[in-house]
């Protein structure tokens, strides 16, 4: 709850930071409530951040200890047992609102994600190579471009051979890419609306990418399909492939490939996607399919063999290493913020680009790479409203 509050308030005061007037208690405790009262779930921070051993743990608003990936229902705000979405819920497929697990927030570049096979499944920052997993800055993106996440619930079966990409499953819960004006935290459950879905394959395993919008978000009652979103959102769906294509190429890896020739289908094959997941998770938490590392702990799911008490749970949780401060970032991770707010000469700046753009979420300067040209370069930004603006770019030697 502590972190999930803390990082709210974080990314709510970006553009406010460096304003003294907007650092009142009044409106600290303001915030505070409100977000404690549209919370459903709490989280619990163990371990240190940016440490390999940083977990963020999930709670019901009574404190009881559970799965994100298990036990937080698919299907958002209704009548449910366990991993069993009612057909009545809503009165057609364009209503259902399915819950989102946040892991990244928009913006940011660190690889944080569902600990898949650890108990109560945390959300923990990947590693790879015994070093803490940073997302590069590929030109002209700033880290991840939307609040990434996944569906609970969700499972891309690797026994499993989708019959329109001919690859099997990525072994993970499905992914989502949510595209509000929102900036989200590590841990946040959401409720979105799905406009559609991107096939990519990374290396050779089907990797969905759902496209959703936060259903509490101002633009949330006009964009209702993909085709919403092309028309909408110039440019947003092309920025989404190419980022997707590019992201693992600063790492050496060559360009992720796509099904459908790179075209997104729309919201009805998403939906038909979503609920082959689903089935796929049930079976797995019934032991009905080979789930390899995968721990299914859980302490809801209806006749699921893997079910323990909250007991169980709770010293799950105490086991963990104790919180603490947030250690430096390491070096891989360095370039990817540098803020500025706090300089004067940049926020006159901001102010005066808010005369003409909507509401700019934050300020930075970040290091990007540049794969065309193989060269790294250095761009102040302004992010405003989900888009980017770059006031001036140098090319580093």
């Amino acid at each position: 709850m502590r972190l999930l509050l803390r990082s709210s308030l974080w990314y709510t005061s970006a553009f406010l930071g460096s304003h003294t007037a907007f650092k009142s208690e009044l409106v600290t405790q303001a915030i505070t409530s409100y977000l404690i009262k549209t919370m459903h779930y709490q989280t619990e921070e163990r371990g240190r951040p940016n440490s390999s051993d940083y977990r963020i743990y999930f709670k019901t608003s009574d404190g009881k200890y559970i799965s994100p990936f298990h036990d937080i229902p698919l299907i958002a705000d209704g009548d449910q047992e366990n991993d069993v979405p009612s057909k009545k819920l809503k009165k057609n497929d364009n209503e259902v609102l399915y819950n989102m697990i946040v892991e990244v927030p928009r913006w940011s570049n660190a690889k944080m994600e569902i600990a898949t096979k650890e108990p109560l499944n945390p959300i923990k920052q990947d590693m790879k190579k015994g070093k803490l997993r940073y997302v590069a800055n590929v030109f002209p993106h700033k880290g991840y471009i939307w609040n990434y996440g996944a569906l609970p619930q969700t499972w891309e079966d690797p026994n499993h051979t989708d019959k329109d990409t001919k690859c099997c499953g990525d072994n993970d819960p499905i992914d989502v890419c949510e595209i509000g004006t929102l900036v989200c935290s590590p841990g946040q459950v959401i409720q979105v609306k799905v406009l559609g879905v991107l096939a990519m394959i990374d290396e050779g395993e089907t990797d969905w990418k759902l496209i959703a919008i936060n259903a509490d978000d101002p633009e949330a009652p006009s964009l209702n399909s993909i085709e919403d979103v092309r028309k909408s959102r110039s440019g947003h769906l092309e920025a989404t492939v190419d980022w997707f294509k590019k992201y693992k190429v600063p790492d050496g890896k060559p360009e992720n490939q796509f099904a459908f020739n790179g075209q997104f289908k729309d919201k009805d094959f998403a939906m038909e996607v979503i609920k082959s997941t689903h089935e796929h998770w049930r079976a797995l938490v019934q032991k009905q399919t080979n789930g390899g590392e995968i721990d299914c702990k859980n302490v809801s799911v209806c006749e699921s063999p893997f079910k323990f008490t909250g007991e169980d749970a709770c010293n799950v949780v105490k086991s963990a290493p104790a919180g603490g401060e947030a250690l430096p970032v390491p070096p891989e991770g360095m370039y990817q913020v540098t803020d500025l707010l706090d300089n004067e000469t940049h926020f006159s700046h901001m102010i005066e680009l808010t005369r003409n753009k909507k509401y700019i979420y934050s300020y930075y300067m970040c290091i990007y790479y540049v794969p065309f040209f193989n060269v790294t370069l250095i761009s102040t930004i302004v992010c405003y409203s989900g888009q980017v603006a770059f006031p001036f770019q140098v090319i580093l030697d």
